[in-house]
């Protein structure tokens, strides 16, 4: 049984270090909103193992925020923070190098952070299917979606409900 009570927990200390921030949809959508729905995407597929999900509310603090990994290890343990830290991409390289360095980390990373990065990206497709962020053409969502397939094929029997919909996603989109 999860620990409501810490989950809800990690929730409100999400929400305080996002607070300020909003998804790049037309609509400005909280930014709390997303690792709220990762959360929710891996209970909906059967994940109750707690540092999972509290990783998956705090995947993005330290890429995002002022958060530390330090920070996470001290208020949420060692299990959560490491999660976490396999979950954040290093800011200070340019974006291609980040995310050429996901592709080749999401085979390596724990069973925990797999599941978290399968819950992330079906997050990102769903929203990029929904609403395009602000100055996105189609081209980039069609790249958007073949990186994702990518990174995610990395993480494949990590979780194979969230594996099924990422595959009927990148049929339906990709034609693969």
């Amino acid at each position: 049984m999860v620990n409501l009570d810490l989950l809800l927990q990690t929730a409100e200390y999400a929400a305080k270090k996002h607070r300020d921030q909003r998804r790049k949809d037309p609509e400005q959508t909280p930014y709390i909103n997303h690792p709220l729905g990762v959360t929710r995407l891996l209970t909906s597929a059967g994940i109750t193992h707690l540092p999972t999900l509290q990783a998956a509310l705090l995947h993005d603090t330290v890429e995002d925020t002022d958060t530390t990994v330090s920070e996470v290890c001290t208020v949420f343990g060692l299990e959560v923070a490491t999660i976490v830290k396999e979950c954040t991409d290093d800011t200070t390289l340019p974006k291609a190098e980040r995310k050429r360095r996901q592709i080749l980390a999401a085979p390596t990373v724990s069973l925990e952070a797999k599941r978290v990065k399968l819950a992330d990206k079906l997050y990102n497709l769903r929203d990029l299917l929904r609403t395009l962020p602000l100055g996105w053409t189609d081209e980039r969502k069609l790249e958007y979606f073949a990186w994702a397939k990518k990174v995610t094929d990395g993480c494949q029997g990590a979780c194979p409900p969230l594996e099924d919909q990422l595959k009927q996603l990148y049929q339906e989109v990709l034609g693969v």
